[in-house]
């Protein structure tokens, strides 16, 4: 039975349609509205798990950050190249001047279909990135690094002068004019960050990143890197152990935790997620140092049982749909406190 609210609402709607055009308002279970959330993997199953919907979601803004050496640019190309095997462009706004193309390519980036902008000023690099946006043609923008967003009054000034406050405006600015054009062209947009540590600090975490609040409001996806161990082979460093905490979600449930190995001529090591989360999910056996797949003998120690799943993919992408298949278990692995 049709109400008078019922007839009024749906005259408002149709002089909101309108006015600023058809699909402007709809409800939510209108098949026009995306029900799922698009997602670009990240190369870590671990990760992929703990994120909770598979990767980074497409058409939002997300937040890589930690400490130096932490794995930060080596995530953001793996996305990259994960991006590019999907048929997404990509680009790389290096505002740090920093990026490595050999290094890139070793992470899977294919040099030949990425962008990239070496930009002067902050606001230059977030220019660029809203028309990469607003073209539509785009997957994936990674901007490495907010630290290194420089307003151009202050590359302007002398040295010494005081700025307060303009790099936070300037990022307050660009996301409120970004949110809308991400979302509507599907996007994924990731902003890599430093951190500080405030002066005084008593109590509670010193530790902020730099930008201001803006970024940490309109990002979907925050994700906090450290690096916990140095993966050896006898004396000679060849990776490093890394923890990322999913401190912000809003596409799943957030504080989970992922683990995966960073090797230093490879990038991250699909191998060494599918010897943890395998052990963790009971589909690969571990007795004493030895890890067995079935009647299949792995080898003796991790490092070995890397080296062999890398000589025999098939076994590895065998063993990585079961791990899929057991993912909604896993997900209530490793949860934050």
């Amino acid at each position: 039975m049709t109400t008078e609210k019922d007839k009024a609402l749906e005259l408002t709607v149709g002089i909101i349609e309108k006015r600023f055009g058809k699909g402007s308002i709809m409800k939510l279970s209108d098949p026009t509205f995306r029900q799922t959330v698009e997602f670009i993997p990240t190369s870590s199953l671990a990760l992929d798990i703990a994120l909770g919907v598979g990767g980074i979601p497409r058409g939002r803004i997300s937040e890589i950050f930690g400490p130096e050496g932490s794995g930060k640019t080596t995530l953001a190309q793996h996305i990259i190249a994960q991006a590019q095997k999907m048929g997404e462009k990509a680009a790389y706004i290096d505002v740090e001047h920093a990026l490595d193309p050999k290094y890139a390519s070793t992470c899977g980036v294919n040099l030949d279909e990425l962008l990239i902008s070496q930009p002067d000023t902050g606001e230059e690099a977030l220019g660029i990135a809203e028309e990469l946006v607003r073209s539509t043609a785009i997957g994936v923008i990674v901007i490495d690094s907010v630290a290194a967003l420089v307003p151009k009054a202050e590359i302007e000034g002398d040295m010494g002068d005081s700025h307060v406050g303009l790099q936070a405006r300037l990022m307050s600015q660009a996301l409120r004019k970004l949110t809308a054009s991400i979302g509507q062209t599907r996007t994924a947009v990731i902003f890599i960050n430093q951190l500080r540590e405030k002066v005084g600090v008593m109590f509670g975490n010193p530790e902020v990143t730099p930008g201001g609040r803006a970024l940490k409001f309109y990002s979907s996806v925050r994700i906090d890197l450290r690096r916990i161990e140095t993966i050896k082979q006898g004396t000679v460093a060849i990776g490093t152990r890394v923890r990322a905490k999913v401190v912000k979600n809003k596409v799943a449930p957030p504080f989970r935790t992922a683990e995966f190995d960073i090797m230093f001529d490879s990038g991250i090591s699909r191998e060494g997620n599918l010897i943890d989360l395998g052990v963790t999910s009971e589909v690969i056996r571990k007795a004493g140092a030895f890890f067995s797949y079935g009647d299949i003998r792995l080898g003796q120690g991790r490092e070995s049982a890397k080296n062999y799943l890398a000589a025999n993919p098939d076994l590895a992408q065998e063993i990585e749909e079961k791990i899929r298949a057991s993912a909604v278990t896993l997900c209530s692995i490793g949860d934050g406190d």
